[in-house]
């Protein structure tokens, strides 16, 4: 008999070698790796975080499966002495969903599920991003479905319902409803906290405009694959940048702040399709330097201490730096909803209008 997670993973990864059934079973053993001091981190001081990357359940049966897991999560990052558990996008449902399930599986943020995350914060002291479909009304008051992050603080307070404002995808804007409001920035454990959402961490105006709101740490549950099928039925013609990578180390180091990716791993299924997510969680620090990070496939639970003081200036001259030097007068046009781009195929410059709902070509 064959091996059903393998199986997938050679749908996933054309030409991808097909590890044994041992390897894959290492895979989803959770593998604890730290970069913590001896001490956790006093309250305004800075924050001991912890990001739980692994492959969850999907769909219907999820929610209870992927919330008796967040316990078990809960209870191991508190031996670490974690005061802030981050979990990746749609953690609780699960992230490969069709519109008719995104419907049955979001609860409102009173329901079952939040109100369980939120006695576990408080009974572990514990800061927790718990993202789940929200089932909420739209600004014009009809009913509608949210990509959302409850923010939840050490008490057990729910500071907020973070609804996702830059959808990824016709799959995204199929399935939920953008929301309306600038991110914020939140007080956990005394500490400035600032929350994105998957795609959110790809804008540059985004991470900036919660440095300026005070945050020294901005957290980005999220779901990135590799390669996906599109709403047409085609397979992208290019993996999914490693964002983590890319951007991730700069968005930290020019807004003087620590950037934490909070990704799944492993495989998701849906009417025989199959999700591969990335992996490599990281923490980055506010020189850009990477603190702890994850592997691609295992499930990992990260605990890293985020403390401003251990960080020295990032330039020569005392007192230079971004934020402080900036020239608001002149950036008049990153409010403009136009933008002007090179044609690559014909070279020349057209002008594009930022859509948030419609046709996208594939």
């Amino acid at each position: 008999m064959s091996d059903p997670t393998a199986d997938l993973l050679k749908q996933a990864n054309d030409g991808t070698p097909e590890p044994s059934p041992t390897v894959l079973k290492s895979y989803r053993k959770l593998q604890v790796r730290t970069a913590i001091y001896e001490d956790p981190p006093p309250a305004g001081a800075g924050i001991r975080l912890a990001i739980y990357q692994a492959q969850a359940a999907c769909g219907p049966d999820a929610v209870a499966a992927n919330l008796q897991r967040l316990e078990q999560a809960a209870a191991t990052a508190k031996k670490y002495g974690a005061q802030l558990l981050s979990f990746p996008e749609l953690y609780l449902p699960g992230y490969a969903l069709d519109p008719d399930t995104a419907r049955q599986v979001s609860e409102p943020l009173d329901g079952p599920s939040i109100t369980r995350a939120r006695e576990l914060a408080a009974d572990h002291q514990m800061g927790m991003l718990v993202p789940y479909g929200e089932s909420a009304q739209a600004p014009d008051g009809r009913p509608a479905c949210f990509d959302s992050i409850a923010v939840i603080d050490e008490h057990g307070t729910l500071l907020d319902s973070y609804q996702k404002t830059h959808l990824y995808g016709q799959q995204e804007r199929d399935n939920w409803t953008p929301g309306d409001r600038e991110p914020q920035t939140y007080v956990i454990h005394g500490f400035p906290v600032g929350v994105l959402n998957c795609y959110e961490c790809e804008f540059p105006e985004l991470v900036r405009l919660l440095a300026l709101k005070g945050a020294k740490l901005v957290v980005g549950p999220t779901a990135a694959d590799s390669y996906y099928r599109m709403p047409n039925g085609q397979r992208s013609k290019v993996p999914y940048p490693d964002v983590s990578k890319i951007q991730f180390p700069a968005h930290a180091y020019a807004n003087n702040l620590f950037f934490a990716y909070a990704n799944r791993c492993g495989y998701e299924t849906r009417d025989g399709d199959v999700w591969h997510y990335r992996g490599n969680s990281i923490v980055y620090g506010p020189h850009g330097d990477p603190i702890v990070a994850a592997g691609h496939e295992q499930d990992t639970l990260l605990v890293a201490d985020c403390v401003p003081a251990y960080y020295g200036p990032t330039h020569p001259a005392p007192n230079y730096y971004y934020l402080k030097d900036r020239r608001p007068e002149l950036y008049g046009k990153l409010t403009d909803p136009h933008a002007a781009f090179v044609d690559t195929a014909g070279g020349s410059l057209t002008e594009s209008t930022n859509l948030r709902e419609g046709a996208y070509d594939y």
